[in-house]
């Protein structure tokens, strides 16, 4: 049998130990009711119509979700909503090379779909440009709609500054009137539809982890573990096979993409899932693997972030402040002396730079890699180049892609809701010694919580040598 064939032989006879539920798209009434409410907003703030954009980003995805959340559309575009409901939405896209077509995500509650085309000479030896070429487009159903001096309420992220300067320009007697944080606000509190996406990427998510369990044994590459994760997940309907890291080494310091180590008696193992996503909704975990032997204080390290997230866990309910979690997970660093507080503002933590703001040094330091010096490869920096978690905080939240973000802090005052979604990921990092990720997906119900990683173990999964 060749390498090859042995690699893809290593998920001969998995099965995932539950039952993987998905589920079904948002429906169609359900978009309806958020345009509904977004207009609304909009009569309230007395504007005439709403712009929202979304660019084309790397790998044939957008810069945001917006346009997916408000009608389904996964390319790059401008929705132009008039805020009288009798008049219909038109949307304009196709101004990108992006070759991507519904399904999935045929537009919803939409009246018409202009394409507009990547001009360019080099492209299609067509003289032209599309950026003028949209916001031309845009701003003719905008003076159709009798908005040429009205309220515009804008909405995108910071690749949309072309579109809204253009309209400036071409319309100059608006006024125009960011309302991001209106959809993000709508987006906060996530519906039973939307909970059941994030149920189902958590799972895949789990899924995905009991696969690379299973491929997980020495002189398997990490390229193959990661391989092993994504087919698992993505075969059962995930959209995204970038959506999470992996690191492995002998520290437990990894946190990356694979590169060739192969699984060694001694390595420690991150399977960070930082975004398995499902019909535009994501989740979130973080787990570990030792292989054979580890050092005591590696153990230490291990137990304390598994303790760190549970202590937490036995808090979530509606109306527990944010902080209030973040308290009681790193009550297990004080207790054991890695930290002197919880404190967010003042806590060490792997990417902070000089306490004056000034770029921090990385230490440059000869780490011996085997694998990575057999492709002709050296490793002369140290990294991360300080100790403590790698963020100072416990987690944040997730869901749909776009949504305002959160974070477990000990200054988040605010209070849990239901329909919130949001990972708990205890962490540590001390360079050459020792470090841990390890974290679960949650859900604030109307009584208490939802785990919604429960299918794979928070405790460390021990591999035999």
């Amino acid at each position: 049998m060749t390498s090859t064939q042995a690699c893809e032989r290593l998920l001969d006879g998995f099965e995932p130990d539950f039952d993987f539920e998905p589920a079904l798209p948002i429906p169609p009434a359900e978009f309806a009711e958020r345009i509904e409410r977004l207009r609304r907003e909009a009569i309230v703030a007395e504007h005439d119509a709403i712009v929202v954009n979304a660019n084309a980003g790397n790998g044939f995805s957008v810069t945001n979700g917006f346009l997916r959340y408000l009608c389904d559309w996964t390319r790059e575009g401008v929705l132009v909503i008039p805020t009288d409901p009798s008049k219909g939405m038109h949307l304009f896209s196709f101004y990108t090379e992006n070759v991507i077509l519904p399904p999935g995500g045929e537009p919803l509650g939409v009246e018409a779909i202009w394409q507009i085309s990547p001009f360019s000479l080099e492209y299609g030896g067509r003289s032209g440009n599309r950026q003028r070429s949209t916001v031309g487009a845009v701003k003719k159903r905008l003076v159709e709609l009798g908005c040429a001096r009205g309220s515009i309420a804008v909405i995108g992220d910071e690749s949309s500054g072309w579109v809204w300067a253009g309209l400036r320009e071409e319309l100059p007697g608006a006024k125009y009137t960011d309302e991001t944080r209106t959809v993000q606000r709508m987006q906060s509190i996530l519906s039973h539809s939307e909970r059941a996406q994030v149920r189902s990427a958590a799972q895949l998510a789990d899924i995905g982890y009991q696969a690379a369990c299973h491929v997980t044994r020495p002189g398997v590459s990490d390229y193959e573990i990661y391989a092993a994760f994504t087919f698992a997940q993505m075969s059962r309907g995930g959209e995204s096979g970038d959506g999470y890291q992996i690191g492995i080494n002998q520290w437990g310091t990894a946190c990356g993409k694979p590169y060739g180590h192969r699984v060694r008696a001694g390595d420690l193992i991150n399977m960070y899932v930082s975004a398995v996503s499902y019909h535009g909704y994501w989740a979130q975990t973080a787990r570990m693997m030792a292989v054979g032997e580890i050092t005591a204080r590696q153990e230490e390290t291990l137990e304390m972030c598994t303790d760190a997230v549970r202590r937490a866990e036995k808090l979530i309910r509606p109306g527990v402040p944010f902080r209030d979690l973040h308290a009681a997970a790193f009550s297990a660093y004080t207790e054991r002396g890695y930290l002197k507080d919880d404190v967010t503002a003042t806590m060490p933590y792997n990417w902070e730079a000089m306490e004056d703001g000034s770029p921090r040094l990385v230490p440059e330091q000869y780490v011996p890699d085997a694998d990575y010096e057999a492709q002709g490869r050296r490793l002369n920096h140290v990294y991360p180049a300080t100790r403590g978690p790698h963020n100072p905080n416990l987690g944040h939240s997730v869901g749909s892609f776009g949504n305002p973000k959160f974070n477990v802090t000990s200054h988040n005052t605010a209070h849990a809701e239901p329909g919130m979604v949001f990972v708990l990921h205890a962490q540590w990092l001390d360079p050459l010694s020792d470090g841990a990720n390890i974290g679960d997906c949650y859900l604030i119900t109307e009584d208490g919580y939802e785990n919604l990683s429960c299918h794979s173990s928070l405790e460390t999964i021990r591999i035999s040598v």
